[in-house]
């Protein structure tokens, strides 16, 4: 474990003059929540060599369960120091855990790590952009209901001018914090769902964009709860409205050149954007490995429950159900748009682990091009109206099923995390299944 205590202590000397008082070096458990001790600046060169221990069995799904295990170290990425907007005297960092002096093998920053390694050793690095959706909501007697004081009242709200000024007090702050952090946010808008709205910012390096997402997720709520709201990651809130999804954008960079690897001249008939064989091939990966990367970057008991063409909802979901890829249609779970040469998928949604979830999209993007896999044709019609196409999982446990099954999945994550992350979702879907709803006693209580 090698630390540059020199520049170290420089950094703390640096926030202390910006008015820094507090660290936060941070990590995350198997469902990507940021864990921390808080340790003041004049520390910060003893916190970057390892000084904060963490008892990481005493946090869900990190492994070293039990009172006779050893703890876990932090070591801060110093590069990742952000000083909080809204409260400058504390500083944020994404850290990695170490375990008797090496990488812990079951932190999810580790094993980002090991899979962005073999990349790097074919000289190449992983972009990749997300487009966050999420509600944000007010608590009032009756239940949650959506932030804006005028609900919409026609059909669907997307893009609706009124609600997103309206949402005007939440939106442009959580906007001014991450052009602040210098994420480059071209555009926000109110989604399909009341109250839901989704914010678009710059692509950058996998590791930095799993980063920001744990930060962004802290920073929504946080700023929500300054102004008496509650802003949400559930997947799928409101049985009648739609899913909050986390597309991944992905493109493979070469290193030296700074080339997107995925384009090239390969087009179908619907699409003017040129792909090369190696993004068709990556395609093919993450296809085949589907069910796993969906168990990993849907995770919850309630991804699956927006998951579907239609449910309880008016019309149809837009959630991608069908496991296959297509140029502009948003019923696959993979695109390769006209607009943009990368791989979108469209699946993972915002309780998704960014760290896990990018591992597994690498390690399958890898398996394919290593194996040359074929994505096949490119389905470009409504999929809601097919009949003989392979679905993506109806149910966590039936992603349990497939990632258990998938080799991919224990060499990504390896054994003991894989095994970790399926007791942990077995026992959400126990949690879940068994409970009898309202609903259920309505229409069983007296049907025979």
């Amino acid at each position: 474990m090698e630390i540059d205590t020199s520049r170290a202590i420089e950094l703390g000397k640096e926030l202390k003059s910006k008015g820094v008082e507090y660290c936060l070096a941070t990590y995350v458990d198997i469902h990507g929540n940021p864990k921390a001790k808080t340790v003041p600046v004049d520390h910060l060169a003893n916190m970057a060599k390892g000084s904060e221990l963490f008892t990481v069995g005493a946090m869900e799904g990190m492994g070293l369960v039990g009172p006779h295990e050893d703890e876990c170290a932090t070591v801060p990425d110093l590069d990742s120091c952000i000083q909080l907007p809204w409260d400058k005297r504390f500083a944020w960092f994404a850290s990695d855990l170490y375990y008797h002096g090496e990488p812990y093998a079951n932190d999810s920053r580790t094993i980002l790590k090991r899979q962005l390694a073999r990349l790097k050793d074919r000289n190449w690095r992983m972009n990749i952009g997300i487009e966050p959706e999420f509600y944000v909501l007010r608590k009032t007697e009756d239940g949650y209901k959506p932030m804006v004081t005028q609900p919409y009242k026609g059909t669907c709200p997307a893009y609706d001018v009124h609600q997103t000024t309206q949402s005007a007090d939440f939106l442009i702050p959580i906007v001014d914090t991450m052009n602040k952090l210098g994420w480059g946010v071209y555009s926000f808008d109110q989604e399909g769902g009341n109250g839901q709205y989704e914010l678009d910012f710059d692509y950058t390096e996998a590791l930095a964009m799993a980063d920001r997402f744990v930060f962004f997720r802290y920073m929504a709520r946080v700023i929500a709860e300054k102004q008496g709201l509650v802003a949400t990651f559930m997947p799928k809130p409101f049985p009648n409205d739609f899913r909050s999804g986390a597309h991944h954008n992905i493109s493979i960079e070469d290193i030296e050149t700074g080339q997107n690897l995925f384009v090239g001249d390969k087009r179908s008939a619907a699409s003017h954007q040129g792909f090369s064989e190696m993004a068709l091939q990556f395609t093919g990966g993450l296809l085949e490995h589907a069910v796993a990367i969906t168990a990993v970057s849907s995770p919850t008991y309630n991804s699956y429950q927006g998951l579907l063409a239609q449910g309880d909802m008016p019309d149809s979901s837009w959630a991608p159900v069908i496991r296959c890829w297509g140029n502009n249609n948003r019923s696959a779970m993979l695109r390769l748009p006209m607009s943009r040469p990368c791989i979108e998928n469209r699946a993972p949604d915002m309780t998704m682990n960014p760290y896990l979830s990018f591992a597994m999209h690498i390690g399958a993007g890898l398996d394919g091009i290593d194996r040359k896999l074929d994505p096949g044709s490119p389905q470009n019609t409504n999929l809601y109206k097919e009949s003989e196409l392979e679905l993506l999982p109806r149910t966590l446990l039936d992603a349990m099923r497939g990632f258990q099954s998938d080799r991919l999945s224990e060499e990504v994550l390896g054994k003991e995390m894989k095994n970790i992350f399926l007791e942990q979702k077995k026992r959400e879907w126990d949690r879940h299944y068994y409970q009898v709803s309202p609903q259920q006693l309505e229409d069983m209580l007296t049907f025979v």
